[in-house]
């Protein structure tokens, strides 16, 4: 560091110049950037592939496809695979897995959020820290590894070969990792405002509905398009507690498509692309929140 003077006898401020360690980081940075993004549109690329194929198999004749090049577009597109899939009850079963999702979304979100509020404002109680470390430990166990016994239990409940056999157990679930989501979230806000709606007087339930509820949107946001996408997408569960054929969900139909129609793979592409349309929106509407959720706490 270096002072200078000036005429009058007084010292003129130093000039201080950029630290070299300062401009290597950003150099190295802004490198880091460009191979993240370069490697991020590589990434894309290979997902939109199958996306891809998908969507022009889907507008393609059974005869059409085994003839022409496999990522070719269609020469001559046609909707008539649509029109099979739609005329084989496939709005029957996207009406099934609408009201499995919706019935198990809406009690799976409200009491994770009660379930999460109740963890954070009482950490000091006993029986609020073993009920965080039990939401914890579901958390480690799959649904393959469980299967069995909520078959068992299902058929004990004589509720086998309904709807509501696929909603308790997706809400069952569904609660762990929102809980988890939610709590870090409700962490996150300061508890001087707690203090200040019970000195107004405000229950603890006026608190939830209030305080907590507003400000933790974003986080109800993101464990609701999480946990949508996970029991629209879900498989097992229908596959083993369901039998009749006016109780399958969509991604189950898809096998059966499968069967009805052979090799018959366009109308399999087009019933594909008619089941991920929910799922692309759903996505691209809460896309922001998604993110902004499971980031929540990571900085702090």
């Amino acid at each position: 560091m270096t002072t200078t003077v000036n005429v009058t006898g007084t010292q003129a401020p130093a000039h201080h110049e950029p630290p070299r360690r300062n401009r290597r980081t950003g150099h190295k940075l802004a490198k880091m950037n460009w191979v993240g993004g370069g490697l991020g549109w590589v990434w894309l690329f290979i997902v939109m592939i199958p996306i891809y194929w998908i969507v022009i198999t889907s507008f393609k004749t059974q005869a059409n496809y085994f003839i022409t090049n496999t990522f070719a577009p269609p020469s001559d597109p046609t909707f008539d695979n649509y029109k099979t899939v739609i005329d084989n009850d496939i709005a029957l079963y996207f009406f099934n897995s609408v009201l499995v999702t919706i019935g198990a979304i809406v009690p799976a979100v409200a009491i994770s959020f009660m379930a999460a509020y109740a963890i954070v404002r009482g950490s000091g109680r006993f029986i609020l820290r073993l009920t965080n470390t039990m939401f914890l430990a579901g958390l480690a166990i799959p649904l393959q590894a469980v299967i069995i016994p909520v078959y068992l239990i299902i058929i004990r409940l004589k509720l086998y070969d309904t709807l509501l056999a696929i909603v308790l157990p997706s809400i069952a679930f569904a609660i762990p990792l929102s809980v988890l989501v939610l709590s870090n979230f409700i962490r996150d806000v300061p508890k001087e405002l707690f203090e200040s709606m019970r000195m107004d007087g405000a229950t603890e339930w006026g608190t939830l509905w209030r305080l907590a509820f507003p400000l933790t949107r974003p986080a109800l946001v993101t464990v609701t398009i999480y946990n949508a996408l996970g029991i629209w997408n879900g498989f097992l569960l229908p596959l083993v507690l369901t039998q009749s054929p006016d109780k399958r969900t969509m991604p189950l139909a898809l096998v059966n498509f499968q069967g009805q129609f052979g090799v018959n793979v366009p109308a399999i592409a087009a019933s594909v692309t008619l089941t991920t349309i929910p799922i692309v929106l759903l996505y691209a509407i809460g896309r922001r929140q998604l993110v902004s959720g499971l980031t929540a706490g990571i900085g702090k």
